[in-house]
C-alpha cells in the first residue's frame, strides 16, 4: 500500500485576526443586539412611562432602520486594513453604541406591543415629514455603500467620514424632534443621547478630515 504524499507547500492564504473578518464582526454585532436587547428590556421595565404616542413608536422604528445602516457602514470600514487608527476607533464606537440602541429599541417596541420595524415603507410620518423609508435624511444610497466597499486606505477614511457625517446629521434631525415631542421618558432620553453623541462624533470626524 502506498502512503499518500503530504503537501508541504506553503499556504498562500493569509489568516486574518478575528476582528478583521467581516463575518466575525457581523456575528459579534448580532450577539450584541441580542444581549443588549435583554438589558434594554430591564431598563425599559424600570424607567419607561406609559402611553407612548406616535412619535415614540415612529422614532423607535425609523431610528432602528437608520442605526442599522450606520452599523453596516462602520463594519465595512472596520474590516479594511491600512486605515486611520482614530477613524477606526470611532467606527468601532459607532458600531457598538448604535447596536446597543437597536437592542433597546426592539425591546421597547415589544413592550408597547408594536411591530419591531416600520412596515409601512414610509418613514418620518410621525414628525410630519413623510418620505420613503430608504430615503430618510442621511441614509446612504447603494452607490454610496459600493464606494465605501471599494475604497482603500486614506480614500476609505474620507469616504467613511463623509458618509457618516451626513448620516449623523439626518439622525440628529429626527432625534431632536423626538426629544421634544415623544411622550415616554425613555424615548425622550434616548433621543437626547443620540443627538448629543452624534453631534460629538460629527465634530471629531470633521476635525480629522481637516487634518488629513
Amino acid at each position: 500500500m502506498s502512503i499518500p504524499e503530504i503537501d508541504e507547500s506553503p499556504n498562500d492564504q493569509t489568516v486574518l485576526p478575528w476582528w478583521q473578518s467581516p463575518l466575525n464582526l457581523v456575528a459579534l454585532f448580532i450577539a450584541v443586539v441580542v444581549l443588549m436587547g435583554g438589558t434594554g428590556f430591564v431598563i425599559g421595565e424600570r424607567n419607561v412611562t406609559p402611553r407612548p404616542n406616535s412619535v415614540d413608536i415612529g422614532y423607535l422604528q425609523d431610528m432602528r432602520t437608520h442605526h442599522e445602516q450606520a452599523v453596516e457602514m462602520a463594519l465595512i470600514y472596520i474590516s479594511k486594513p491600512g486605515t486611520n487608527p482614530i477613524f477606526h476607533l470611532i467606527s468601532k464606537e459607532i458600531a457598538f453604541g448604535q447596536a446597543v440602541d437597536i437592542g433597546r429599541m426592539i425591546q421597547l417596541l415589544r413592550q408597547y406591543g408594536k411591530p419591531e420595524a416600520n412596515q409601512s415603507g414610509i418613514g418620518m410620518a410621525w414628525m410630519r415629514e413623510p418620505v420613503p423609508l430608504d430615503r430618510m435624511p442621511g441614509l446612504s444610497t447603494d452607490t454610496d455603500l459600493e464606494s465605501l466597499i471599494a475604497a482603500k486606505g486614506t480614500d476609505a477614511d474620507t469616504v467613511f467620514a463623509t458618509l457618516m457625517i451626513a448620516h449623523h446629521q439626518g439622525g440628529i434631525h429626527m432625534a431632536d424632534y423626538a426629544a421634544t415631542h415623544a411622550n415616554t421618558s425613555e424615548v425622550k432620553a434616548m433621543a437626547k443621547s443620540n443627538s448629543s453623541s452624534q453631534t460629538g462624533e460629527i465634530a471629531e470626524l470633521k476635525q480629522l478630515i481637516a487634518q488629513m
